[in-house]
């Protein structure tokens, strides 16, 4: 699936690997994140032997040209998890809104580790 949308210039079109690049990215940057982990093993094997990626641990769907993340993270130990949390989700909304133009409708956030 993807994204659409139009303006003076023509259509455009945004993929959900771009949109979850986007997202890992900036989950990534945001402080008490360690890393992203993907949900399912066989995405763990595929992932060692290829570069950084920054959407394994994201899942992307969209309806109606809104957008919903899954986050599955791992967090650094002695972070408060609720401020990580909130700040993960209002980082990673205002950066996607701003890079696609569309309305994120909702973030989950899934805690999937704590690393010292």
């Amino acid at each position: 699936m993807a994204v659409h949308t139009s303006n003076n210039y023509g259509k455009i079109t945004i993929s959900d690997d771009a949109i979850a690049n986007v997202a890992g990215y900036f989950a990534l940057e945001c402080y008490g994140v360690v890393d992203l982990v993907p949900r399912r093993l066989s995405d763990n094997l595929a992932e060692l032997f290829k570069k950084r990626n920054y959407r394994k641990g994201v899942k992307v769907s969209t309806h109606d040209n809104k957008i919903s993340l899954d986050l599955c993270v791992i967090l650094k130990y002695g972070v408060s998890i609720s401020a990580v949390a909130d700040s993960l989700k209002k980082t990673v909304k205002y950066n996607v809104e701003d890079f696609t133009g569309m309305i994120v409708e909702s973030i989950n956030v899934n805690i999937m580790g704590v690393k010292v």
